[in-house]
């Protein structure tokens, strides 16, 4: 029987399915092929050697006086011939050799084994993904699906990225190689299902990850990040190391970390600045790179009002407001954007030098502003 303990070893490692799962289905299965002959009264025993591979089936009968049912009884004076200690309403276990089974119960067992070992591959790839739950994975464009994509993501496993994940504007084109963020993987009646996104917030954090070792390391922090799929990313950085300049751990040398991670974004702008546990300072931080005059902060209510230069309105504000929605989602409060004019008409207190001009303090240290990505 070593042959079958041998292709045991071999499915296990070609296909990653469980030695024990393949011998158990042989169990079940042989179970099953006895039923199919004997009946559903029968009381089958099958046990598969784990090293040899060896296999013994045996019927169990219990012991009676007078038999009404020989799929599940047999008399005394059998039972003694077979074993001379038997005794009434005792058991004995007769030997079920495998040239008993009849062609159809044959059939049978082999089908079952053939569904546990689909079964069993079906596992080893849900496990396989299931891992990469909330994470990045690769995948390879195949064909639409109308507005769906299909993806590869290896040999055996395809996904759908549907149209509500994938980003507006961007164009995917067959056989390109695409991150993809894992949102779930869930087991169906049919299988299970890998759900994918492009536009997830939490994509961006895992490239980060990727990219930037002292993120992965934990050195730095993302605390929090605000999204706008394809268009621009906030996110907010912490060092735990006063060595370490979390902005610029990001960014890399010559911005060569935050490159890789926009062009896998296929361009996305992101902004990086620091987090403050000040909910000012962090809120004047998330506005760049629009400069900030003042921020006065409701903490239970969770709003600021911040005052900009009035130059700086409509950069505060950004192309149809995205610069403080993002600020407000990265930051978690409501932001209430004022000129210093508007604020002086609503009497608010506040200092400004109306000397200074359009120069005005150039050098914030909390903002990456890479020209190339500005439109």
């Amino acid at each position: 029987m070593s042959e079958i303990i041998d292709a045991l070893n071999q499915l296990e490692k070609e296909k990653n399915i469980s030695k024990e799962v393949i011998m158990d289905a042989i169990e079940k299965s042989l179970i099953s092929a006895c039923e199919k002959d004997f009946g559903k009264d029968a009381v089958i025993d099958v046990s598969m050697d784990r090293i040899t591979g060896d296999i013994l089936v045996f019927q169990k009968k219990l012991i009676v006086e007078e038999v009404t049912n020989d799929v599940c009884e047999i008399s005394l004076t059998k039972a003694k011939a077979m074993d001379s200690n038997a005794e009434l309403d005792g058991y004995v276990s007769i030997e079920v050799k495998s040239k008993e089974f009849g062609r159809i119960a044959a059939q049978k067992a082999r089908s079952i084994i053939v569904q546990a070992i689909k079964e069993g591959e079906r596992d080893a790839v849900f496990e396989q993904f299931a891992c990469k739950e909330k994470d990045i994975i690769t995948g390879v464009v195949q064909r639409y699906i109308g507005n769906n994509l299909s993806i590869s993501l290896d040999e055996k496993t395809d996904t759908v990225l549907n149209e509500n994940e994938q980003v507006p504007g961007e164009i995917y084109r067959i056989g390109e190689r695409i991150k993809l963020y894992v949102v779930e993987v869930k087991k169906t009646n049919k299988g299970f299902r890998i759900l994918v996104s492009r536009t997830h917030p939490e994509l961006v954090k895992r490239l980060f990850e990727k990219e930037v070792t002292e993120v992965a390391d934990g050195v730095v922090e993302i605390k929090s990040i605000a999204r706008e799929a394809g268009s621009r990313s906030k996110i907010a950085v912490w060092s735990n190391d006063v060595n370490v300049d979390p902005v610029g751990a990001c960014v890399g040398l010559n911005g060569t970390r935050v490159n890789t991670i926009v062009d896998d974004l296929k361009g996305e702008k992101i902004d990086i600045i620091t987090w403050d546990e000040d909910p000012a300072k962090f809120i004047e931080n998330s506005l760049s790179p629009a400069k900030v005059v003042s921020v006065s902060v409701e903490v239970d209510s969770k709003s600021a009002s911040v005052v900009v230069p009035d130059y700086q309105l409509s950069l505060a504000i950004g192309k149809k407001g995205q610069n403080a929605c993002l600020a407000a989602r990265l930051t978690g409060y409501k932001i209430d954007i004022k000129s210093v004019s508007q604020a002086r008409e609503l009497g608010m207190e506040f200092d400004y030098d109306d000397e200074m001009n359009e120069n005005y303090d150039d050098d914030n240290d909390d903002f990456v502003d890479f020209s190339e990505y500005e439109e």
